[in-house]
């Protein structure tokens, strides 16, 4: 099986895009529709959600070419600002994700409401290069910025009784239109079973290309769970509760034949719409796609051995 791991001394931030778009993304971000939510952030947003400078590349960043940042931010699912690929791009322009705060409750010896700066100030920041794998068949490699989800989550000192940890997204019609239409069960969770959400790979994401999360990538925080299908990393987070019981879980309860609470990606079982063979890399020929999809989306060295034993086509 082939892996997609890269020591951290291996790719630098300067070399996973052009250098020209590299050296002058505020500008290129600010010409491009995707980069609105950006404009005057300077002087607007609090000091940790400027772009941070010196952040490492982690061990675990996959070795491919990123996709460009205009393709991360124009192309995109998120409901909440509407069904079609380009909406989020479009309808999250006047989002406003600050102040922003996230609740954590359940199966803790430490719950509360707490601010993101407190997160963000209390997390190492490190660029995770990533493979992001959508049902659809379309995949993306992104440099997230971000911290692990493990290391923020053992400080809620979750109990014995937590088995399952629930993300929640924000419910506010008046400020993600898409929630107007119930096209979806409002608002949007997601869930990962504790060892999961232990692993060492799951961040959460707070950026992307050194610069602050764009609204329609999930700003201000999202989840990013490299080797589960796409919806699995829930976005614009504002809960995390511990539970005993497996959550219930938007796309599961929306389509209970095609979305499985899993969601792991895994060529060997097909969606009943398409398959799950290959997968077609955005901005090449969709009608020929030509990447061989990896079991795991080629991270199997670090979770494969979650689901011994497991029956992988009824836990799928």
């Amino acid at each position: 099986m082939v892996i997609l791991i890269k020591q951290s001394s291996g790719i630098k931030s300067s070399e996973i895009t052009p250098k020209s778009i590299y050296l002058n993304r505020r500008r290129f971000m600010q010409r491009s529709l995707a980069g609105s939510v950006l404009l005057g952030m300077n002087a607007m947003l609090p000091a940790w959600a400027k772009p941070w400078e010196g952040i490492a590349n982690s061990a675990f960043s996959t070795s491919e070419k990123p996709n460009t940042l205009e393709a991360i931010t124009t192309y995109n699912n998120f409901y909440e600002f509407g069904t079609g690929k380009s909406d989020p791009s479009k309808n999250a322009r006047n989002f406003t994700p600050r102040p922003w705060s996230i609740a954590v409750e359940g199966e803790c010896a430490r719950p509360g409401v707490f601010d993101l700066e407190d997160f963000i100030k209390s997390e190492t920041i490190e660029e995770r290069i990533y493979r992001l794998r959508c049902v659809e068949g379309w995949s993306m490699v992104i440099p997230w910025a971000g911290f692990s989800l493990a290391d923020m989550l053992k400080k809620f000192e979750p109990t014995s009784k937590a088995k399952f940890v629930e993300f929640t997204t924000l419910f506010d019609k008046s400020r993600m239109p898409g929630q107007e239409r119930r096209v979806l069960n409002w608002p949007y969770v997601e869930g990962l079973r504790i060892d999961e959400a232990m692993n060492e790979l799951p961040i959460m994401a707070v950026g992307l290309y050194g610069d602050v999360l764009p609204n329609q990538n999930g700003a201000p925080i999202r989840l990013v769970v490299p080797w589960k299908y796409g919806f699995k990393s829930i976005k614009s987070i504002v809960k995390i509760r511990f539970t005993e019981t497996q959550p219930s879980t938007t796309w599961n309860i929306a389509a209970p034949r095609e979305y499985g609470f899993y969601s792991n990606v895994n060529p060997a079982v097909d969606h009943p719409r398409w398959s799950q063979a290959k997968e077609t890399r955005i901005g090449e020929p969709f009608w020929k796609p030509k990447h061989k999809t990896l079991m795991f989306n080629g991270y199997g060295e670090q979770v494969a051995k979650l689901y011994e034993g497991m029956d992988l086509k009824k836990f799928f």
